[in-house]
């Protein structure tokens, strides 16, 4: 870490980084300052070099932010001393690309707010100053941008300075335009000479100039985003990423400048980072041409789904509670929901709904590219009839260890003494079950391989549907144990309330329904000896209606919790944006942050040349840009809520209720 010195002539200011060092040393009595070598400026660094364009008439130096989304985690300023300064700073975006063009103009945007301006392209010698001035105004109309003449540039190794000069200066007075900005590249030599020409002057006036190359193509494509708080900023801050962005967004809207290269037979030569010839990918042409006609045809098969999906026969029961309880059914709307998407002529409004048109496609691409796979490797070595034998003794099995635990209940388990004819009655109802399962399961025996060679087939429909598919058929299976499940939870919460219910008898309490709350109330004495059987009767029964819904519920827990994992792998599919991430890690500019600027030479009356690089935006924050909604058809509850119900019986449903809030 480097830290700003002292200096008889300039205030000191001590900034701390916590990704790069401090770059700056001192300041000279002209205002310039002078940087370590090999050093680097994050966008804190280069806001605070914002503090010498403003002439400062007070003791106090205005510091002005000019960019945003720092880079940096904190950092602290100390002004010792304030000197007044007379000398303005003007920055100036040139594209890298341009550092080898031929003498000519400077087009590009005059941001007045932040005394810059953004160079697009150079126009080369010879040229009419009226088709220039026609060409700017169109491209003005159609990109809504303000373009203008910015300045002259000068490229001393193709033409003599001396011939040259004079005339750079008289096309001031052609293109008015204030200041006239003359940038020119020294013959054998690595630094520039820039200066500006005023108006009132009429002779070029020496100021403090930033030189700030970027990659036009880069910052053409990147996408700047705003601060993750940028609900809990500052406004200093808002106004600082709107400033940022509209640099990003003068090159990102100038795409029509960029359309035209030195093989066009026009009056007008650019150079830009598109000059050598205009960036095009055949594949991606043809692919163009192709998706029309394949997306008339999947809107017509959509609207078509559509229409059967809302007709009357389905809004019957019980096809409507299938339809609203089936996982299956649940992701088969939500796929359909992505297929409208991606297949609607409406265009994306801006850079978020594109990107999420592309998360989506590329989402049930790889989901059905996942799911053929699957397919392919459950059709292969007669895997589905393997399968099918290995069911049925599986589910015997299952049921086996059922008539087990219940043969324990219905003794003394653990140690327990237990109330035996309650206990009898309910270990033979479930036995019952049991009997009725197994039956119900061999009679399915010879069509189970049929049925599980059709549901291989819907593999195809990705596979998020057939885990969806095997959640169903998981519910389907252990359908007696949710029974067992809903007949100890309903007996246990009978008894639960009925518990609570007399216990407030006895201390002369009754819940008033109307208005939610415990009042009091006077019992009479037969009140109270009923009242006093009942209550006792429960009570001793209790112990035995608890085991078995202790048990019941431990069995349903676990099936729940297989089904919750697989739930949460179909979320991930459908949630996860595998766009971004993809385009995050081979492109990483695309998805911007924010801006860095590294240091390339700095010289004693040379204007200062920086770098600036974008920073990319980290896989987390892509993720939380970018992730796709999904539907869940369980309800999110709390475990505090989850406790409460499992203590006092209620029933937890593995689907949403219509009346219930979710989170």
């Amino acid at each position: 870490m480097q830290d700003w010195t002292e200096s008889s002539s300039w205030p000191v200011q001590q900034c701390v980084c916590a990704s790069q060092c401090t770059v700056m040393k001192d300041c000279s009595r002209t205002g310039k300052i002078n940087l370590l070598e090999n050093s680097s400026l994050t966008t804190h660094h280069f806001q605070r070099l914002e503090f010498i364009t403003s002439p400062l008439n007070t003791s106090m130096i205005r510091n002005v932010r000019w960019l945003s989304q720092m880079t940096v985690s904190s950092f602290s300023t100390k002004v010792y001393r304030s000197v007044r300064i007379a000398v303005m700073v003007l920055k100036v975006f040139f594209p890298s690309c341009c550092s080898s063009a031929e003498s000519g103009i400077l087009i590009g945007r005059w941001i007045s707010e932040q005394n810059s301006a953004v160079i697009l392209a150079v126009v080369h010698f010879p040229f009419i100053p009226v088709q220039v001035k026609q060409y700017l105004s169109e491209v003005q109309q159609v990109t809504k941008i303000k373009v203008s003449v910015l300045g002259s540039w000068s490229n001393s190794k193709q033409e003599k300075e001396e011939s040259l000069s004079k005339f750079l200066e008289d096309l001031g007075t052609i293109f008015s335009h204030k200041p006239w900005i003359q940038i020119s590249k020294e013959r054998d030599s690595k630094f520039w000479s820039c200066s500006t020409l005023q108006k009132q002057s009429n002779s070029p006036k020496e100021e403090e100039i930033i030189l700030v190359y970027y990659d036009q193509r880069k910052v053409m494509l990147s996408y700047l985003h705003p601060p993750v708080d940028i609900a809990t900023s500052t406004d200093c801050k808002a106004d600082d990423a709107s400033k940022l962005a509209a640099m990003f967004n003068t090159v990102a809207n100038s795409k029509i400048l960029f359309m035209t290269d030195r093989y066009d037979d026009g009056p007008i030569k650019l150079t830009h980072w598109q000059s050598d010839g205009v960036e095009a990918s055949i594949i991606v042409e043809l692919m163009k041409q192709a998706s029309v006609p394949a997306c008339m045809l999947l809107t017509f098969l959509l609207s078509l789904t559509s229409v059967i999906c809302k007709s009357r026969m389905l809004k019957f029961w019980p096809l409507s509670f299938l339809w609203s309880k089936l996982s299956t059914c649940e992701q088969l709307g939500h796929r359909l929901q992505h297929l409208q998407v991606i297949s609607s002529n409406k265009k994306a409004q801006n850079q978020i709904q594109l990107m999420r048109k592309a998360n989506i496609f590329v989402s049930l691409l790889t989901d059905v590219a996942l799911g053929i796979l699957l397919m392919s490797w459950l059709y292969r070595k007669n895997r589905i009839g393997h399968l099918a034998d290995t069911l049925i003794p599986v589910a015997d099995h299952i049921a086996k260890e059922l008539q087990d635990l219940l043969q324990w209940l219905m003794g003394a388990p653990a140690g327990l003494k237990m109330n035996r004819a309650l206990d009898q009655v309910l270990g033979r109802f479930f036995l019952y079950h049991i009997h009725l399962w197994i039956s119900y399961i061999h009679l399915m025996s010879p069509f189970i391989e049929m049925i599980l060679w059709y549901v291989g087939l819907s593999a195809c429909l990705g596979l998020t549907v057939a885990l969806c598919i095997l959640s169903d058929i998981i519910a389907l299976l252990t359908f007696h144990i949710y029974c067992f499940y809903v007949y100890g939870a309903r007996l246990y919460c009978l008894k639960i309330y009925g518990l609570s219910s007399l216990w407030r008898l006895f201390r002369g309490k009754k819940w008033n329904v109307l208005r939610q709350r415990v009042d009091s109330c006077s019992y009479d004495l037969d009140q109270l000896f009923i009242g006093t059987l009942l209550f006792t009767i429960l009570l001793f029964l209790l112990p035995t209606t608890a085991l078995y819904y202790l048990v019941f519920t431990l069995l349903r827990l676990l099936v729940v919790v297989v089904q919750g994992l697989i739930h949460l792998l179909v979320d991930l599919i459908d949630s996860l944006p595998l766009y971004s991430i993809i385009l995050r890690l081979c492109r990483p500019y695309r998805l911007a942050a924010g801006v860095k600027f590294r240091v390339l030479e700095q010289k004693h009356g040379k204007p200062l040349r920086l770098l600036m690089q974008i920073n990319p935006l980290s896989y987390g924050s892509v993720v939380q840009t970018y992730r796709l909604p999904t539907y869940s058809c369980y309800p999110k509850d709390s475990w505090t809520s989850l406790c409460k119900k499992l203590f006092f019986g209620e029933l937890i449903y593995p689907w949403k209720h219509k009346g219930e809030k979710q989170d």
